[in-house]
């Protein structure tokens, strides 16, 4: 079994160290390897975490310091008793679930407070202060020509909107919300808890007035004091040209309204674009199949190409052209986004062997061949003979 690692090296620090300077390093360790810091590399900083909490609890207990530097984490009887946080090989009790902290509810509010709100800040942390209304999401589906040329699409969507009978605060015309009692309009409750790092000090969001900081006595009789109503609201959405499949376009400030006082939320229009008998996309380029006639193949010839916009373009081909020969139309694809560049225009032929001939047209094809001495072809044995 492998020994543990010392625990000032641990901590960084020397054997002499103050509390105060313990105490900073672990600050700045538990921050550092806190599993909800580390989402990409959860398993390790939970043992690094581990190996924090379990060195900061030994060094930070004189007796159990005075122990440690006589006897080191395996000294009498695995250190500590196991009658102590300590079971009896010295491992300090702890899982991915932070059972060993369940009595103080979320993480973050005990950094928060502990660490001065340092530690990516406290759920309950201004409960009462302005809010962000909520993001709403719409999936638009539209042709591929409209997403080559561009179109104006007017949707109707269901949001949460600021009542109009109490301009948002939930109460009866004429009356207002008067402040909480219990937490006297901050919105949170201090609470002191002994732990096994000592004393802590949390935060926690008022019971009384969930958070807002204020109590509504007489509520709005037409949004039952919640200060919005839902409604149906139809909305203009100007989709530009060049815009590709499963984009998305917000529209600022067209989500749900905020709480105390903070701004709206944002509307995110996801596009689809259908999918084309005809054409496919590539960057901004336009792909498209051409078929051509075995005549046009050999003779060239001038063909019309149908563009996405409806109009036509000349293109000629040259005479023996094979079949899968790529032809390039410049800028007739789609504009970008993010320039004033565009794409272009690439057409596939595809040589198309007719199916049936008149006895004219076989005699007219013989005679061909034989001026270009083909011969047919020879009939081989098989592999067994």
């Amino acid at each position: 079994m492998a020994s543990k690692r010392d625990y000032y090296e641990v901590l960084g620090v020397d054997k002499n160290a103050s509390d105060e300077e313990l105490k900073k390093a672990y600050r700045r360790l538990a921050k550092k390897y806190h599993p909800d810091a580390n989402p990409d590399n959860k398993q390790e900083a939970e043992a690094k975490f581990k190996e924090v909490n379990e060195a900061y609890e030994t060094l930070s207990d004189p007796q159990k310091r005075q122990m440690y530097n006589q006897f080191g984490p395996d000294g009498p009887q695995g250190f500590g008793g196991a009658g102590g946080p300590f079971g009896g090989n010295g491992t300090y009790t702890y899982s991915t679930g932070f059972d060993g902290f369940s009595d103080f509810g979320d993480l973050g509010d005990i950094f928060s407070s502990f660490f001065g709100g340092g530690f990516g800040g406290s759920r309950g942390a201004r409960a009462n202060g302005p809010k962000k209304g909520a993001d709403l999401q719409y999936d638009l589906e539209i042709s591929f020509e409209e997403s080559f040329l561009g179109t104006e699409r007017y949707v109707t969507i269901n949001r949460k909107e600021t009542c109009t009978t109490c301009h948002g605060e939930g109460t009866k015309q004429g009356t207002h919300p008067e402040t909480c009692s219990v937490c006297h309009g901050s919105g949170q409750i201090k609470q002191v808890q002994t732990t096994i790092l000592g004393q802590m000090q949390t935060m926690r969001t008022c019971t009384n007035c969930h958070g807002t900081g204020k109590v509504i006595k007489e509520p709005c009789e037409t949004c039952k004091g919640k200060g919005t109503v839902r409604n149906q609201v139809r909305l203009s959405i100007k989709v530009p040209a060049g815009v590709d499949d499963n984009q998305t376009i917000v529209l600022r400030g067209e989500g749900e309204p905020g709480e105390n006082g903070g701004p709206k939320g944002d509307l995110y229009i996801v596009v689809h674009v259908k999918r084309h008998r005809l054409y496919t996309r590539k960057g901004n380029n336009v792909l498209c199949d051409i078929p051509i006639t075995f005549t046009q193949a050999a003779l060239g010839a001038v063909l019309r190409i149908p563009m996405v916009d409806g109009t036509e373009e000349n293109y000629t081909i040259p005479d023996a052209t094979q079949t899968g020969s790529k032809f390039v139309i410049k800028n007739k694809g789609f504009k970008s986004l993010n320039s004033n560049s565009q794409g272009d225009f690439v057409f596939t032929v595809q040589v198309q062997v007719p199916k049936k001939l008149t006895q004219e047209q076989k005699e007219l094809l013989m005679q061909l061949a034989k001026t270009m001495n083909e011969q047919p072809p020879v009939k081989k044995k098989g592999i067994f003979g």
